[in-house]
């Protein structure tokens, strides 16, 4: 039992820091990949204020496919090199986009979705995927964030099978 009482006198870096130790709590008592991404995608809901969608994206052959999430339904497909997610994925580094609108071939799979943060998912020198974070508010992302969301991503890895995904 997950207890986010402690978070609402938090400070954001504070969030984050809790945010991650959640995740590494939940990832060291169960094996299951698909119900720990699953909880992963909740503990960032629930931690991280001023989002409409915080997911996975899943690499499989030449496109990413929707994995768990929490938030309005999304694309279930996307292709490598399109969008902030696939850009993410050709150029094998973290998109930090204060503007949706503004970047080049955004597919807006939440017309309400005006910035994002991704992190791709990679271990091993092997990608696997993203994952995907939205805010309906523009340039909601900063530096402090990426920092935590790239750690939250390695402790993915030290956990997840990416293979049994």
């Amino acid at each position: 039992m997950f207890n986010l009482e402690p978070i609402k006198d938090m400070n954001q870096e504070e969030r984050l820091k809790y945010m991650n130790y959640l995740l590494k709590a939940q990832l060291s008592s169960e094996k299951d990949e698909l119900a720990n991404l699953s909880n992963a995608t909740a503990i960032i809901a629930a931690c991280v204020d001023r989002l409409n969608w915080a997911g996975f994206y899943i690499l499989r052959g030449d496109e990413l496919i929707l994995g768990p999430f929490q938030g309005l339904p999304a694309c279930n497909r996307i292709e490598i090199g399109k969008g902030v997610c696939g850009t993410a994925v050709a150029r094998r580094e973290v998109q930090l986009v204060p503007d949706v609108h503004q970047f080049p071939g955004h597919i807006a799979c939440d017309p309400a979705s005006n910035s994002e943060l991704v992190i791709p998912i990679i271990k091993d020198d092997t990608l696997y995927g993203v994952l995907d974070l939205d805010s309906p508010e523009k340039g909601r992302f900063t530096e402090l964030e990426k920092k935590y969301f790239i750690e939250f991503v390695e402790i993915l890895n030290e956990y997840i099978d990416w293979n049994n995904v």
